[in-house]
């Protein structure tokens, strides 16, 4: 099974911005869609960024602040956070999309001051 490591959260003021990184230990190639989802504290976790070999797609709450893009002969995915906000606050994890055998790996915290 392809590991997942997430790194480049932090703490952050709003308005700021992010640059999460998500290592394979193996090739992504085949994974037609990828993914960055966000767990916020007391809420289930949610997709905010998926890319394919087509093109990429996000929700109304963070399109035009978000950008993910992939590197397939690297094995990484990145998310370029900006603009962020209070409520952007949570866990980020980088997985497949559907992650349809449930992998995660051990995420990365963003924190959003007001």
């Amino acid at each position: 099974q392809v590991q997942l490591v997430e790194s480049g959260g932090g703490l952050v003021q709003a308005g700021g911005s992010l640059r999460l990184s998500c290592v394979a230990s193996g090739s992504i190639f085949t994974f037609n869609t990828m993914g960055w989802y966000r767990q916020a504290p007391g809420k289930q976790r949610e997709l905010v960024a998926a890319v394919t070999s087509g093109g990429t797609n996000y929700p109304v709450s963070v399109k035009g602040r978000f950008t993910i893009s992939r590197d397939n002969a690297k094995n990484t995915v990145s998310l370029q956070m900006n603009s962020l906000q209070p409520e952007d606050t949570g866990a980020y994890y980088c997985a497949r999309v559907p992650n349809l055998d449930n992998y995660w790996g051990p995420g990365t915290q963003v924190t959003v001051s007001s």
